[in-house]
């Protein structure tokens, strides 16, 4: 009998993911404490997101011996990605951290800011800082990125 998938513990993410704006991280591979202690957590101001993950394609590998066609992995992207906020009536927001062209890293801890527990470390650049206007909802901020190199997943998070 083949061995059974450890049981997930289940989470409901509101309350228990944190999100970072770092300004710098050396190596996407093993950022330090300090690096990410450097940055702002921007789960309490973060209303929705949007993309924030990666996909692989495929590449047909046919072969005329076969009618079959196998393939392999292809390249890896990145969905479109944003994150929307919460706009103060003053101004005082997102809009004074996150600006057009300002390059750094967003930083996902699905399970908390949690010793070895892991996290994915994502280049960005800023793209936009889009109002949105709605005429019975709150008021927002969308900030847009592009992902400009390939993201470090399931890093594990340094000690406090």
């Amino acid at each position: 009998m083949a061995t059974p998938i450890n049981a997930s513990i289940r989470y409901y993410r509101r309350g228990t993911t944190k999100v970072l704006w770092v300004p710098t991280i050396a190596n996407t591979s093993a950022p330090t404490r300090v690096e990410l202690n450097a940055g702002t957590a921007l789960e309490g101001e973060t209303g929705a997101m949007a993309g924030w993950q990666t996909t692989s394609a495929t590449v047909p590998t046919p072969a005329l011996g076969s009618r079959f066609t196998p393939v392999v992995g292809g390249e890896i992207t990145a969905a479109d990605s944003s994150l929307t906020f919460w706009a103060s009536k003053d101004g005082d927001d997102v809009r004074t951290l996150l600006n057009r062209e300002d390059t750094g890293f967003i930083v996902w801890m699905d399970e908390g800011d949690v010793e070895a527990q892991t996290m994915d470390i994502f280049p960005v650049t800023v793209t936009s800082q889009a109002k949105v206007r709605e005429l019975d909802q709150a008021a927002q901020i969308m900030a847009q990125f592009a992902i400009t190199s390939e993201p470090a997943e399931n890093v594990a998070i340094p000690a406090a």
